[in-house]
């Protein structure tokens, strides 16, 4: 039986995710977030490919914060979304992998290029917690 790493920790998964800490990560409240940034990425490409303008709104309900004149093309994918920031005029090509489980900031005026990934999760090195599913 593996060791109860979170016996003096009251905090949920997702605090400790947040906090930069050990967590499980198929948590229930984490797997839900999850889905929720997997919808409305899938949303923001269906609405972009019909009017790249219009599609805003929805990028702006997946995303931390967008600035102004932000242009994302899809697909994007991204853990939550929630922890992404985007500068005003920024340019995003193509396939933008995010993977926001600490907070990604993106500045004002940058392009990024096609195939871009931004990583920020990490797994413990040694064998027992990776086994335990930290």
């Amino acid at each position: 039986m593996p060791p109860d790493y979170f016996a003096d920790d009251p905090r949920s998964n997702l605090e400790r995710m947040l906090a930069g800490d050990l967590y499980i990560a198929d948590d229930p409240e984490i797997a839900k977030r999850q889905r929720r940034a997997m919808r409305l990425a899938v949303r923001y490409q269906a609405a972009y490919l019909e009017d790249a303008v219009g599609s805003r709104p929805i990028l702006a309900e997946l995303l931390g914060s967008v600035g102004e004149d932000v242009d994302l093309r899809p697909p994007l994918y991204v853990d939550y979304g929630s922890n992404i920031t985007i500068g005003a005029r920024t340019f995003v090509n193509y396939n933008l992998t995010a993977l926001d489980v600490a907070r990604i900031t993106i500045g004002e005026d940058c392009q990024l290029g096609p195939n871009v990934q931004l990583l920020t999760p990490t797994h413990p090195l040694e064998p027992d917690p990776r086994r335990d599913k930290l």
